[in-house]
Formats: structure tokens, sequence, C-alpha cells
């Protein structure tokens, strides 16, 4: 499995506090069958006003400790960016890293604030040539009243990736039905960890990659955490790659949807 969203370079932001934690998240991806991890430290200015070149050189310096230490996780970098004013002229200038050089990049809405522009923000980027990877949209506060606006940004070509914790109820059950419903309407192109820590938020993906194929298929599943992201790696045009199952021509958004649960006395019978 590849996973492309992961906070595991040490001390550079909200994510693994130090060597020794970033070390230990990198065992536990490796036991857990991720093969290789993009790094994707905050970019957000006033809080993390980290840089492409830190970025850069952080990676390197990790690449060597992982080397020494023996432990086989291949390593990408890209950030999980913040709206910033004008976000793709600095994605031209290199100003903000995109995914392991690629024309994908990780696009982190306000956690809850609404943004009023956003079809108008990800137009733009997608013109540029750009395709914005709209990061954990299941957990933002308001996305009961803006979920209509997601899916129409999958539709006009932004790719949606979910957190695998929120499949598996570690932001508790709200968050889970929100992720369960995008999976159910065919939307989902990317599921990856987002990992911070060693407690709550580990970087695993083989736990929620089982509970998403309950959902959308064995196949499908794997093209959450397999060929979706290698095509990122490999900077393949959207169209070489497999679809989510709602985006592909003549497919139906919700056609994924399961049918409502059988009362215990329904399936004692059944």
């Amino acid at each position: 499995m590849i996973d492309v969203h992961c906070h595991m370079l040490p001390a550079i932001d909200d994510g693994a506090r130090d060597l020794a934690t970033a070390l230990r998240m990198a065992e536990l991806a490796v036991a857990d069958g991720i093969t290789h991890t993009v790094c994707t430290p905050h970019i957000y200015p006033g809080l993390f006003p980290n840089t492409h070149a830190g970025i850069r050189e952080a990676v390197a310096g990790f690449r060597g400790e992982l080397d020494a230490a023996g432990i086989p996780l291949q390593l990408s970098y890209g950030a999980d960016i913040q709206v910033v004013p004008g976000l793709v002229q600095e994605l031209q200038d290199a100003t903000l890293p995109t995914l392991a050089a690629s024309r994908y990049f990780l696009f982190e809405p306000p956690h809850h604030v609404s943004l009023p522009r956003l079809g108008d923000l990800l137009h733009n980027a997608l013109l540029s040539g750009y395709v914005p990877v709209i990061t954990h949209p299941e957990r933002l506060s308001y996305i009961e009243s803006d979920y209509e606006l997601f899916l129409n940004a999958a539709r006009q070509g932004a790719w949606i990736q979910l957190t695998g914790g929120s499949l598996l109820g570690v932001f508790g059950p709200r968050v889970q039905r929100i992720t369960e419903r995008f999976l159910e309407d065919g939307v989902t192109h990317l599921l990856a960890s987002d990992a911070h820590n060693l407690k709550n938020r580990t970087p695993q993906l083989a736990e929620a990659r089982a509970a998403a194929a309950a959902i959308v298929g064995e196949e499908e599943s794997w093209r959450l955490v397999r060929e979706r992201p290698q095509a990122i790696l490999d900077n393949a045009a959207p169209d070489a790659v497999t679809s989510p199952p709602a985006l592909r021509p003549g497919a139906p958004a919700g056609a994924l949807r399961r049918p409502a649960r059988k009362s215990w006395l329904a399936r004692l019978f059944s």
C-alpha cells in the first residue's frame, strides 16, 4: 500500500514529535503493509511556516535515518496545504510542493469555516493543470451542509481523500457515517492515514482498507490504497486512472449505497 498523506517527519509540525517517534511510526507502517509513504507536513502560515526547501531537507535526513535503522520504507514528500492567496502561482513557482513532484497536491479546506468560493479555487487549479486532492472532507464541522459542494468538486475533477481512521470510528460515529456516505456515493479516490502519532492516529491502512471493501468491494478498495496512489507517484493523467464508481460514464451517484440492514428478527429467519 501507498500512504499519500502522513505527518511522519519528526519535529516539523503537529505530527511525530521526535526522531524516535518517527522511526516507530515507520516501523508500524511497514508492518501494516505500507511500502511507500508520502510525507506531507502542514504548510499553514502563522502556525506551521514550513517551506518546500525545508521539507525536502527533512525528508532527505529522515531517509538516512530509515536506512541506518534498516526500515524498508520508501519516502516521497508533498505538503498538507491550507488555502493561501496565490495558491496556483505558488504551485507553479514550486514555492508549494505537490505530491512527489506530480500534478497532484493536497488541498486542506478550513475545518470550521466553509469556503464560499471552493468551486472557483478548484477550477483555477484544474485549469492550470493541477489536480487538487481534497483532504479529509468527512471531518469538516460543516460537511453536512456543504456535502453536495464536495460531490460537485469530485465531478469537476478534484480528488477526494478520506482518512482511514474516520472509517474505523476514531473521530466518532458522526464522522464515520459521513465517511461511509462518501464511499457509498462512489466519489472517493484515496484512503490515507493522515497519521500524526503512535496513539490514536497511527500510520496504518490495512484495517481501513478492509472496512472500505465491505462498501465498495475488494477491487475498488485496493484502488484506494494502491492504484491511484501509484498514479500520483507516476504523475499519471487523471483520465488514465480508473475513476471511482460514480464518476465513471453513465454511473449515478449513490449506486453503491447499501440497502438498509435487516432487523435481528428478519436476519434470524432469512
